[in-house]
């Protein structure tokens, strides 16, 4: 005849075994940083990366929540340049260099938020690629 079981059904052994171990995100301590800032017509992405190239922080107005034609205004772009500074302050971002490429309107506002978010600006580069007569343009259009 077998036993009678409890209602809780049989009593489960003890787990043994590794207990789970997480990793801590490690902060980097960069002082010195390069800002990318891609400004086009219809959105605005801000990169901050250290010396070497490895990036710190990066927002754009998309990933913002703006969207439509609300992507490529001055303020989707100061918004998205104070929201990655103070992600690459975490880091120990205190100076940039600035590289702007992009003929888009959000250049100069980006600009100032990274400098109104507490680090300092130390020189602008306007890195917007200029075709020398490479490509054949596209043929006009007939509306």
């Amino acid at each position: 005849m077998a036993k009678p079981v409890a209602a809780g059904g049989p009593a489960t052994p003890e787990k043994k075994g590794k207990k789970k171990t997480f990793k801590k995100k490690e902060r980097k301590h960069v002082t010195h940083g390069i800002a990318h800032i891609q400004a086009s017509f219809n959105n605005t992405i801000v990169t901050i990366a250290d010396q070497t190239g490895n990036v710190l922080s990066w927002k754009s107005s998309g990933s913002l929540g703006f969207r439509g034609s609300r992507k490529g205004t001055p303020f989707a772009a100061q918004q998205a340049a104070s929201n990655a500074a103070n992600m690459a302050r975490d880091h120990g971002v205190r100076s940039v260099e600035v590289r702007v490429s992009g003929p888009g309107s959000g250049r100069e506002s980006a600009i100032r938020a990274l400098a109104a978010a507490g680090i300092e600006v130390r020189n602008i580069k306007d890195a917007t690629p200029i075709p020398h007569n490479g490509c054949r343009p596209p043929k006009r259009r007939r509306v």
